[in-house]
């Protein structure tokens, strides 16, 4: 897994995207191979908006995750049992067929004399979210990134959510939850820090 997500995406293809006219006339396109006339007054301005939603939906590859975790704070008083953030909510879109992905994020990490802002945790699930994903890679990217960019004793990642490929179309099973998990550092070699994580996600 480590070996997949190595080379984060970024903003570097900004030379090759298609421009925002070039965007609208592929909505146009796909309007027509739907089936519906874009020139219908409903449908009129459906370019520019799915176009501007796109940007939104889309935003994590303008990103990057080193910038967001830059900043950390050394004064933790000598803190050092598991900082988490759960129930971290999040809108992605699968790669396969682009339809969305809707779930939550547990992260969670052990530091090493140095802490986050919890905001910026949720600002990473954010990030890679906000991508064409698998629920596999992202939550190994989240995991990665925290990891390398903190470098914590420890780190854990777990997501659960429900993929509309999987309720909209095909089988159209709704309701089913995928859950994912990723452990590094102690959280992967100490059977005792695992337990006490999922403990403490499953707490409610």
């Amino acid at each position: 897994m480590d070996a997949i997500v190595k080379n984060f995406p970024t903003s570097g293809h900004a030379e090759s995207r298609p421009t925002r006219e070039q965007a609208e006339e592929a909505v146009r396109v796909l309007l027509r191979w739907a089936g519906e006339d874009p020139q219908r007054e409903g449908l009129l301005d459906t370019p520019k908006r799915v176009a501007t939603a796109y940007r939104e939906l889309f935003s994590g590859y303008d990103l990057s995750h080193e910038e967001v975790l830059g900043r950390t704070f050394e004064e933790v008083s000598g803190y050092g049992d598991p900082v988490l953030v759960r129930d971290i909510p999040f809108y992605s879109h699968c790669e396969h067929h682009m339809l969305p992905i809707i779930g939550k994020a547990h992260v969670a990490y052990l530091p090493n004399d140095r802490v986050l802002g919890l905001s910026k945790i949720a600002r990473v699930v954010d990030i890679f979210g906000r991508r064409l994903q698998t629920q596999e890679n992202m939550t190994a990217q989240i995991a990665q990134a925290i990891d390398e960019t903190l470098k914590p004793r420890g780190v854990a990642v777990m997501i659960e959510a429900e993929h509309m490929c999987m309720a909209m179309r095909g089988v159209q099973k709704q309701g089913s939850t995928t859950l994912t998990t990723t452990f590094k550092g102690e959280f992967k070699s100490n059977a005792a820090e695992q337990a006490r994580f999922l403990t403490l996600v499953r707490n409610r």
